[in-house]
C-alpha cells in the first residue's frame, strides 16, 4: 500500500503541473489577448492566484506522498 501511495504522489504532481499548464495556456492567455477589458480580471485571477494555489497544493501533496509522510506505521 505504501508503494501505491508513492506512485499516486507522482500522479498528483503530474496532474498539478498539467492543471497549471491548462489553466494558463487554455484559459488565461486567450483572455489576456482579448481586447475586452472585462476579460482582464479573470486572466489575472487565473494566472496569479489560482494557478500557484493549484500547482503548489498538488505538488506539496504529491511530494509528501513520495517522501512517505502518509505511510502507515
Amino acid at each position: 500500500m505504501d508503494f501505491l501511495r508513492r506512485i499516486l504522489g507522482i500522479i498528483w504532481i503530474s496532474i498539478g503541473l498539467w492543471a497549471g499548464y491548462y489553466l494558463v495556456i487554455s484559459q488565461a492567455i486567450p483572455k489576456f489577448e482579448s481586447s475586452a477589458p472585462e476579460d482582464m480580471v479573470p486572466a489575472i485571477i487565473y494566472t496569479f492566484i489560482l494557478a500557484p494555489i493549484i500547482v503548489g497544493g498538488m505538488f506539496v501533496f504529491g511530494w509528501y506522498a513520495i517522501k512517505g509522510e502518509y505511510n502507515q506505521k
